[in-house]
């Protein structure tokens, strides 16, 4: 079995899981602006409570958005910080994926192939995405996009989706229109999703050098902050 880190910060929650072949670990804790100081200190001590150093591991995977800038930043740095020091593929996840994973996880049997995620991006707008499940990995049918309500209820109404998941739901309430479509309003644990679609996406082939690894902005913004900027430097002294 491949041994596989992945953690995403790109919402409100930090995410982190470790596979290997004596099986998984997970930790789902609070993020936002906590994320940038205790990425790096809980991705090592997950390392060592598995006795797994990071030269063991076959990839390193970061959610890579669309999410929260800060968080972006701090996924991608400190992934491909510790991928430059151990000589690791670097493996991006599509952060709304995660969520689809989550979703499909919880409904089981029942999950429909075809669904929405739409998360809560602020402004009175969404992050939202189409995908299908399909032999077994997920399938991009609309890229994820920024959205005001108005424009994603046009486009639903256009075509109505029968399942839709994410932190939107709750956060729009009836302001979003998806007529009788089936919800996953919160997820049951982001970091088990996370290791199951990096474990897809692997067997998929799809990786990149850390030098190509880039965040999914869907809003600009430059220049590290001074803890974004320290998340860097730990994940290279770390390596």
């Amino acid at each position: 079995m491949t041994r596989l880190l992945a953690f995403d910060t790109s919402t409100d929650a930090m995410s982190i899981a470790l596979r290997t072949p004596h099986g998984v670990l997970t930790r789902d804790a609070a993020g936002g602006a906590q994320a940038s100081a205790r990425l790096v200190p809980d991705v090592l001590a997950l390392l060592a409570e598995a006795d797994c150093p990071i030269k063991a591991l076959d990839a390193i995977a970061f959610g890579c958005g669309p999410g929260a800038f800060t968080g972006l930043r701090t996924a991608c740095s400190v992934a491909q910080g510790l991928a430059f020091g151990a000589g690791k593929p670097v493996v991006p996840v599509d952060s709304l994926i995660i969520v689809a994973q989550d979703a499909r996880t919880q409904l089981g049997d029942a999950a429909p192939v075809e669904l929405w995620v739409a998360m809560d991006a602020r402004m009175d707008e969404v992050y939202a995405g189409a995908y299908r499940w399909d032999d077994g990995r997920w399938v991009t049918q609309s890229a994820p996009a920024l959205y005001t309500l108005d424009a994603l209820n046009a486009l639903w109404q256009a075509a109505l989706p029968t399942l839709v998941a994410g932190s939107a739901l709750d956060a729009f309430g009836d302001r979003l229109q998806f007529g009788a479509a089936l919800t996953v309003r919160r997820e049951r644990s982001r970091a088990a999703a996370l290791v199951d679609v990096t474990a897809q996406l692997l067997a998929a082939g799809h990786t990149v050098d850390a030098a190509h690894a880039l965040p999914v902005y869907l809003r600009d913004k430059v220049a590290l902050t001074t803890q974004e900027r320290e998340a860097v430097r730990l994940a290279k002294e770390s390596a």
